[in-house]
């Protein structure tokens, strides 16, 4: 499609003219189902916490919204035409000179100077993952004899048939459990491996503080406020202050891990191909201080 370009017209005082419609402007058309898209995925990911039915409405919302965004794009784009009105504005400066800035980035210093390459925060939520199930496993057998109950008591999150169960059959052993706690146990410790090695760079001085206990007690008041929704179960039965320790353990070891791996410069780092960003390759000649 090819743009055409319109002159706008002045009347014989020199100023700016209306533009007609027939030089009007096409917009895209407004359309509520995004809106409802987003809400639909919203209603579903709740039923799965309340009750079904929500999350049969949510669907229902889902394949609306699709359907109807669906026909806003094919087989023709909706378009609206809206009349614009230009006038010619002379600009007029007081100032007899206007002071030009150089232009350099020589005076600009990008903070943090160094920061940690992908793998480094997935070992140290991995490692961190591991030092965390120490104090968990604790605190299941000091409350119920058992090193799997709190296996099971995050395992309850996923099933939502263990909800009324007893703490006697949540301190047995159960493969399904131990399976979906494993999963959700690693990969919510290496999301949080990640996010360590971002934060850890910007705050060099006291790496110990903010990872081991700034951090965790940071994580714990937002899963307080959500936790109900997340997993009730959970909720109703968690100790919060074990719950503090093994996040403190958690931060401890990942941030101590984190901080053992190699540092890339910031100014470089976005040049670097992926295989030296992840961690993969490190003895990439960009990686090594300019002064060397």
């Amino acid at each position: 499609m090819q743009e055409q370009d319109h002159e706008i017209p002045h009347d014989s005082h020199g100023h700016g003219a209306s533009v007609g419609l027939a030089d009007a402007i096409h917009l895209p058309a407004p359309t509520p189902w995004p809106m409802v898209l987003a809400l639909g995925f919203t209603l579903v990911i709740a039923g799965m916490v309340t009750h079904a039915v929500v999350s049969v409405l949510g669907l229902v919302l889902v394949l609306r919204s699709s359907v109807g965004w669906f026909f806003d794009v094919f087989p023709h784009e909706k378009h609206i035409s809206v009349s614009v009105e230009a006038r010619a504005v002379e600009i007029v400066s007081t100032r007899s000179t206007i002071a030009q800035l150089p232009v350099s980035e020589k005076h600009r210093q990008l903070l943090p100077l160094e920061t940690f390459s992908i793998w480094a925060g997935v070992k140290g939520g991995i490692v961190g993952g591991i030092a965390m199930i120490v104090p968990a496993a604790i605190f299941g057998l000091i409350s119920q004899h058992s090193v799997w109950y709190a296996v099971n008591l995050l395992a309850a999150g996923g099933f939502v048939s263990w909800a009324n169960q007893s703490d006697a059959f949540l301190a047995q052993f159960h493969l399904n459990g131990l399976l979906a706690a494993a999963g959700i146990h690693a990969l919510a410790s290496v999301l949080i491996g990640l996010l360590y090695g971002a934060m850890l760079p910007m705050f060099p001085r006291k790496p110990i503080l903010t990872a081991g206990f700034i951090a965790p007690f940071l994580w714990t008041g937002i899963l307080y406020s959500a936790l109900g929704i997340i997993s009730p179960i959970l909720n109703a039965r968690i100790n919060w202050l074990w719950f503090v320790i093994s996040q403190v353990a958690f931060g401890l070891v990942c941030g101590y891990i984190v901080n053992l791996q190699v540092r890339v410069r910031t100014p470089q780092f976005r040049s670097l191909p992926f295989s030296v960003r992840a961690g993969l390759h490190t003895d990439h000649p960009q990686t090594k201080d300019d002064d060397q």
